[in-house]
C-alpha cells in the first residue's frame, strides 16, 4: 500500500481524494489545507466517500506530526505559480517525500523561469526526492502526447496541436480562471493582472520542443476573449450576449524565424464542439483526433494518481513528463 499526503483540498484535491479512495494499492493518510473553514474537519464531512478517520490539518508539519510513518508521496494541488509552489515543495522535501503537483508552471519551467527551476532542482536533489508537474494540460494532451507521436516520424517539419473544449461541465474555479461571464472591460482588466488565462501553454510549447530536439529562438502567445453571440449558462455562471464565455490562446514556437510548433487552445462555456487534435507534418504526415476531447477534471485527477509509481522510480531532482517512466493505471 502506497501512502499519500494530499496538500490542497479544493475541488481538484477532493476529486483526487475520491479517486484514491476507490483504489486498492494507494491510500490517502493525511490532508493539508490552509482554509480555516476546513481545518479540523473530517474528510467524510466534505464527501461521504472519504474517510471519517482523517481530519484536515492546517500545515504540513501538523499533518505529519499526527502520523506514525511519513507518507511515501505528496500530491500538491494548490497553486499555478512556480514561485508560490517552491516553499511548499521545500517543506515536503525536507521530510524526504517525493512530490507530484498539478501546478501548471511546474510542467516545464526551465526556459521561462530558469532560476526558480535551478532552485527547485537543487532542493529536490539535496533531499534525494523527485518532483514532477503533471495534469491533462499542460502535462499530457498538448505536449507529452504529441511528443510520443513524434517517435514514429523520420523527420518533422511542423506540429500543430489544438485543444478546443466546452467548459460547461468543468469545475467552477476553472470557469472563473478563463473569464467566463465577465464583460469585456473586466476581462481585459483581469488579463492585464495575469489572473485570467490558461496557464501552461508556453510551457507546453517548450516541453514539446525539447522532446523534438528543437532549440527555439522565440515563443509567441496571444490571448483573446471568446464572445457570446447569445446567452449561455453553466451550473454556476450565466454569460450574457456580448460578454466573454471563455478564452482563446494561440502560441507559436520558432526556429530561425520558421514556425515549427503551433498550439491553439479554446475553453469556453457553450463551445459547440470539443476535441483534441494533433497534426504532424513530416514523414509520415498524420493527424490524430480525439472527438469530444479529454475531460480536463477527470483526466487531470487520473494522470496525477497514475504518476505515483513513476515519481517513486524517478531520479532525484525536478523532472518533466518527458523524463519519467510512462505512467500506468494504478489499481
Amino acid at each position: 500500500m502506497i501512502t499519500i499526503l494530499q496538500i490542497g483540498f479544493g475541488p481538484l484535491g477532493i476529486q483526487i481524494g475520491k479517486y484514491i479512495a476507490e483504489k486498492k494499492t494507494i491510500k490517502t493518510i493525511a490532508v493539508v489545507d490552509v482554509n480555516p473553514n476546513l481545518k479540523g474537519n473530517s474528510l467524510q464531512s466534505i464527501d461521504v466517500k472519504l474517510s471519517k478517520d482523517i481530519t484536515i490539518s492546517g500545515s504540513i508539519k501538523e499533518a505529519l506530526h499526527k502520523l506514525k510513518e511519513k507518507p511515501q508521496v505528496a500530491i500538491i494541488t494548490t497553486v499555478s505559480s512556480l514561485e508560490k509552489l517552491i516553499p511548499q515543495v521545500k517543506e515536503v522535501a525536507e521530510f524526504g517525500i517525493p512530490v507530484i503537483s498539478t501546478c501548471e508552471e511546474l510542467s516545464y519551467p526551465w526556459k521561462l523561469q530558469p532560476q526558480l527551476s535551478k532552485e527547485l532542482d537543487a532542493i529536490c536533489k539535496k533531499n534525494q526526492i523527485a518532483c514532477i508537474g503533471t495534469g491533462i494540460n499542460p502535462g499530457f494532451v498538448m505536449d507529452y502526447l504529441p511528443s510520443v507521436f513524434s517517435s514514429v516520424c523520420k523527420n518533422i517539419e511542423h506540429v500543430n496541436v489544438e485543444r478546443i473544449q466546452d467548459a460547461t461541465p468543468r469545475r467552477i474555479p476553472f470557469q472563473k480562471k478563463i473569464g467566463a461571464g465577465l464583460d469585456l472591460i473586466a476581462f481585459k482588466e483581469k488579463e492585464e493582472t495575469g489572473t485570467l488565462r490558461h496557464v501552461g501553454l508556453r510551457e507546453s510549447v517548450y516541453l514539446l520542443a525539447n522532446s523534438l530536439g528543437l532549440e527555439l529562438d522565440s515563443v509567441s502567445e496571444s490571448l483573446n476573449p471568446v464572445i457570446a453571440d447569445h446567452k449561455v449558462s453553466s451550473s454556476a455562471i450565466t454569460v450574457k450576449k456580448g460578454d466573454a464565455r471563455g478564452v482563446e490562446q494561440i502560441s507559436h514556437g520558432y526556429v530561425n524565424g520558421v514556425c515549427k510548433i503551433s498550439m491553439h487552445f479554446i475553453a469556453a462555456i457553450g463551445e459547440p464542439r470539443s476535441y483534441d487534435k494533433i497534426t504532424i507534418k513530416g514523414t509520415p504526415n498524420f493527424t490524430s483526433l480525439i472527438e469530444g476531447g479529454l475531460n480536463g477534471d477527470i483526466t487531470t485527477c487520473a494522470i496525477t494518481i497514475n504518476c505515483i509509481q513513476s515519481v517513486l522510480k524517478a531520479q532525484p531532482g525536478l523532472q518533466t513528463m518527458a523524463d519519467i517512466g510512462v505512467p500506468g493505471s494504478v489499481n
